[in-house]
């Protein structure tokens, strides 16, 4: 039942707000807590772009990506005889994902980041939960795809 994909998204969703809230409540932009040191903390950044610095300040052009993108994924989904509870899965973490980044990019003018991590002495970009929906989610549809040739869903045809 393709429902389930937008309930699953909807909870999905709900936890990346609360996160954001949280830490929009308790901190200052700029402001971190170390929680592990010289590896993990929570530190409040306003991204106006997408990782790594890319298209900074190109908030609006990346809501407008993300309304299109979720109109095309959506038709995608619903286009699906049969969607396996895998996939299922997948494309609610990935829904939730942009959703939440695009809700942010409206209605706040950037996203809220928080999740710092130092990787080798790298500083990986800061990013939130709404950012691991999507890679996660991104990377078991590739997966599923590269191991069953993407026989779990099957398209109306």
């Amino acid at each position: 039942m393709k429902k389930r994909i937008f309930i699953i998204a909807f909870i999905l969703l709900i936890i990346d707000m609360i996160t954001k809230i949280i830490v929009t409540s308790n901190m200052t932009v700029g402001s971190s807590i170390n929680v592990i040191s010289g590896f993990f903390s929570i530190t409040y950044v306003e991204n106006t772009g997408a990782a790594w610095g890319i298209f900074s300040n190109g908030t609006v052009l990346l809501g407008l990506l993300s309304v299109v993108f979720l109109i095309v994924f959506t038709k995608y989904i619903l286009d699906q005889k049969l969607i396996s509870l895998f996939n299922s899965i997948n494309y609610a973490l990935i829904i939730a994902g942009v959703f939440g980044n695009m809700i942010d990019r409206f209605a706040r003018g950037f996203v809220v980041d928080f999740l710092n991590f130092q990787i080798f002495s790298y500083d990986f970009p800061v990013f939130n939960v709404a950012d691991i929906f999507i890679v996660v989610g991104i990377i078991l549809v590739a997966i599923d795809y590269l191991l069953v040739g993407g026989k779990n869903d099957s398209r109306r045809g």
